[in-house]
């Protein structure tokens, strides 16, 4: 059984802040970095 994680990792180009793929970011150090993004648990409905 897999546990979940509280965060989960993405690369962005540094020069022009899009997504890319975490390993090509790995292999970019000096242009790209690899973030941790936290998940978002369930919404919880608005109380009127």
């Amino acid at each position: 059984m897999t546990t979940k994680s509280s965060s989960f990792k993405v690369g962005r180009d540094a020069k022009t802040g899009l997504f890319i793929p975490v390993r090509t970011a790995q292999n970019r150090p000096n242009t790209a970095v690899v973030e941790k993004v936290p998940v978002r648990g369930p919404s919880k409905p608005n109380k009127k």
